[in-house]
């Protein structure tokens, strides 16, 4: 069994735990959403690009000519009967929208979605896989348009930080998970079921809540800039115990681009499992739950929460899976944006690619449960 399998179970098992834990603190609100719910939308809606969008075609031909992976040949087959109620009396598939803000505040207020993650939860197949969705995707976003003087296209990420309260471009009660998720749909027909979004104080605050983290590093990794030359951004090769504001630090580190920040991102996050499942911590789960309730966006009920750490401890370790985009399909471009009035960072990709891969995702075909060890590479984070 490899470290990553070992280390998804025992993630789950501590979930499993804290449910028991915010099971009895519940009680009789088992039913009741922690949150708004999604608002009901189409799920395959025309997608058009404003004039000032010009890809380069050649290049976007030239990336997919070279990409390993297929989306339709490397398809699995579907299963041939799905019925209507899947393992722990949950439905046959769950489809979670998970957001990591970069708010600063005790509110959401503001911030915008730094972290964008599709959570696909199979309770007729047991398996988990979790899809990296690029922040700084040029998008249509539902309802701002009146609001900017009748500009409808931004990054994806601005999506959740116009639906929040603070900018209050929407009527969704979901409020920022509501638009972002609405704008997924309206892009990519996404299916969203439901959402859970953290902030980074609230990051900050269950890092230091655990007593922080121990993180080993390969290497250095110096996020120092021209701007910033502060020593609080390197971190030397070697072990490193990091209370919150260093986790934080260390997962958003992008110097060397977004996909490098994604690895500092999974080692955060596997220190952080380990501590949770440390024994002078577990015990504690139900009291941090308890505590860290209202600092989360979420409209999951303690009965979905108690479903999902059900099916968790039937997952077989090879059919949990991570997956990214392939990275040939992506190059940096800019557009002028007519909100900051400049040309803002933005990836040139070909979105009818990214629907078919998401598409794919939803009917549990991809990324495939047997891989070759490079679709393993691509697939799997990284775990110490």
């Amino acid at each position: 069994m490899r470290k990553f399998q070992k280390a998804a179970i025992s993630f789950f098992i501590v979930v499993a735990v804290s449910i028991a834990g915010l099971v009895v603190w519940i009680g009789p609100r088992w039913q009741t959403p922690l949150g708004p719910p999604l608002q009901i939308y189409p799920t395959v809606t025309p997608f058009g690009l404003p004039a000032t969008w010009t890809p380069d075609a050649n290049a976007t031909a030239t990336r997919l000519a070279s990409s390993t992976l297929d989306p339709v040949s490397q398809a699995s087959p579907l299963p041939t009967i799905t019925p209507n109620v899947g393992l722990c009396g949950a439905p046959p598939v769950m489809n979670i929208l998970v957001v990591g803000s970069d708010q600063r505040g005790e509110s959401y207020s503001y911030g915008l979605a730094d972290v964008i993650r599709l959570v696909r939860v199979d309770f007729v197949n047991p398996r988990v896989t979790v899809l990296e969705i690029p922040r700084d995707l040029w998008v249509e976003i539902p309802d701002i348009a009146d609001n900017l003087n009748g500009q409808d296209h931004e990054k994806l990420n601005q999506a959740y930080l116009y639906g929040n309260r603070g900018f209050g471009y929407t009527n969704d009660p979901a409020q920022g998970p509501g638009l972002l998720s609405r704008t997924l749909t309206l892009n990519f027909g996404t299916q969203i079921d439901h959402y859970a979004a953290v902030n980074m104080k609230t990051f900050v605050k269950i890092v230091n809540a655990v007593g922080g983290i121990d993180v080993y590093l390969p290497k250095a990794v110096d996020g120092r800039t021209a701007e910033d030359r502060s020593q609080r951004l390197v971190f030397p090769e070697g072990e490193h115990h990091l209370d919150g504001d260093r986790a934080l630090t260390l997962a958003r580190i992008r110097i060397s681009g977004v996909f490098n920040r994604e690895e500092n991102q999974d080692r955060v996050i596997c220190a952080l499992r380990d501590k949770l499942a440390s024994p002078s911590v577990v015990t504690k789960i139900p009291d941090l739950i308890k505590s860290f309730r209202d600092s989360v966006q979420t409209d999951l009920s303690p009965a979905q929460l108690g479903q999902l750490a059900c099916i968790s401890t039937q997952i077989d370790p090879e059919n949990i899976r991570f997956a990214t985009f392939p990275q040939e399909l992506f190059a940096q471009t800019r557009i002028y944006d007519p909100v900051f009035k400049a040309r803002v960072f933005v990836w040139d990709v070909d979105y009818d690619v990214l629907r078919d891969y998401i598409e794919q995702f939803h009917a549990g075909t991809w990324p495939p449960i047997s891989g070759t060890p490079e679709n393993d590479k691509e697939e799997v984070p990284f775990c110490p």
